[in-house]
């Protein structure tokens, strides 16, 4: 495969300065040699099912980039490009037993986090230009693209979905996200556009039909949520809903991959997104996804307001201001539309208003935390250059660095609800995530890992 880089490329300049950004670096090493340990990292994997709530998600799994050694090979490049510590060997190694485990499986999907389509971002990523992992790339393609050609087929003309088949976990938004990076393969670029055609499809206009991307509430995945929805919903994070697969248009469109029809899609969802913000005390915010109604059992159009505008979801990258305000500055940014821009940094300083006790975002990772919103909160100081957003990284980090316990077994513990600790390894929940953005708020090398997250 061949690679081309993020665009546009920008000089990335450090939040932390003096002994906070020592105190980070030495904090995110620490963390990393732990998980680097492979006695400290099997203690913690086992710790980590004793303790959660949640042990299918838990679930260590080498060949993840959620929570696996794929996501730990991200974190040791990132690692040597931040410090020049010679962690790339263990990158190395890292992503050896990642790909030496999906061999062995081969029957995951293309997903960026729920399938292999990590282990792409991750070969590009530690590729050095295209000079290294080519094999990996070259099987990874000849096993992925089909998938995704037929998905792209299935996804085309479709009306009534589970959120997985178009996000950015498991989804055509993810997979997105990946191939961009190696566009210039003629293979690549070929299956790329044809996900993009399928995506504008899914966002083409209905008239007063439900959009397509609705999931009816037989596929909204468990009875708890089918009785808050009964009639299927619209989702609004991030990390499940519309905002992705806007996301996902966006960074086509500003890497100059484009298709017929996609920016109209882009100004119609990018629309739908900010009629759909709610107001709390502090400011603009949406909520974790927009209720449908109807009769007969038929999903129709989305509810009146007052069923649905009863509060924002929590402030994170998942569901929330955090993820949902990236998106829209990322379609801003391609579109050229400074409204949308403007929304994007009017939600971010309502994140920041807000206490923190009332963001909903109590555990310090990166899926549902503070490490989530301090990722997307650098993105925005380093684009917009506003002191308020750098001001509010400065805090995130204090507020992730409060939370370091050198007695725990990785430094860093994830919070499940109940206040139930839990010594999570991996990327997306777990210590990883945070030797990332640490180092990201301390460092001059760019964050190209958080093409991961839709941010960049």
């Amino acid at each position: 495969m061949t690679n081309a880089t993020l665009s546009p490329a920008r000089t990335w300049l450090p939040v932390l300065s003096g002994e906070t950004a020592a105190r980070a670096v030495r904090i995110a090493t620490d963390v990393a040699a732990r998980l680097n340990d492979s006695q400290t990292l099997s203690a913690a994997v086992h710790a980590a099912m004793r303790q959660s709530s949640f042990p299918t998600t838990t679930r260590w799994d080498p060949s993840s980039i959620a929570q696996g050694h794929t996501g730990l090979a991200i974190m040791c490049g990132y690692l040597d490009a931040s410090l020049g510590d010679g962690s790339d060997a263990t990158a190395h190694r890292h992503l050896g037993i990642a790909a030496r485990a999906a061999e062995r499986e081969w029957n995951r999907g293309a997903g960026i986090f729920s399938g292999y389509g990590g282990l792409v971002l991750a070969g590009w990523l530690l590729g050095r230009g295209g000079t290294r992992y080519e094999k990996l790339l070259g099987s990874l393609k000849t096993a992925l693209l089909p998938q995704i050609a037929a998905s792209a087929q299935r996804l085309a003309g479709r009306a009534g979905m589970g959120f997985g088949e178009f996000d950015v976990i498991s989804g055509a938004a993810g997979i997105v996200a990946y191939l961009l990076p190696l566009r210039e393969d003629p293979e690549v670029a070929s299956v790329l556009r044809a996900l993009l055609g399928a995506l504008v499809a899914l966002l083409a206009e209905t008239g007063d039909e439900l959009p397509r991307w609705y999931t009816p509430p037989s596929m909204l995945g468990d009875p708890k949520t089918v009785d808050q929805y009964p009639f299927g919903n619209l989702n609004c994070g991030l990390a499940h809903g519309i905002p992705g697969p806007l996301a996902a248009l966006a960074l086509a469109q500003r890497d100059g991959v484009r298709v017929a029809g996609m920016e109209d899609a882009l100004r119609r969802t990018a629309a739908w997104v900010a009629d759909h913000r709610i107001e709390d005390p502090w400011g603009v915010a949406w909520p974790y996804a927009v209720p449908l109604t109807g009769d007969d059992g038929v999903p129709r159009r989305e509810a009146p307001d007052a069923a649905w505008r009863n509060g924002p979801s929590r402030s994170a990258w998942c569901y929330g201001s955090p993820g949902v305000a990236r998106a829209l500055w990322l379609a801003g940014d391609a579109l050229g539309d400074d409204a949308l821009c403007a929304l994007a940094v009017e939600a971010m300083e309502a994140v920041l208003r807000r206490p923190v006790h009332v963001r909903g975002i109590d555990a310090p990772t990166l899926c549902h935390g503070v490490g989530g919103v301090l990722a997307i909160m650098l993105r925005f100081a380093a684009d917009t250059q506003l002191a308020v957003f750098a001001d509010g990284a400065r805090a995130l980090c204090d507020q992730i660095l409060a939370e370091y316990d050198s007695t725990a077994l990785l430094g860093f513990r994830d919070l499940e609800p109940g206040n139930v600790r839990v010594d999570r390894p991996g990327l997306l929940d777990g210590a990883a995530g945070l030797v990332l953005v640490l180092l990201a708020a301390a460092s001059e090398a760019e964050p190209a890992w958080d093409r991961l997250f839709m941010i960049s």
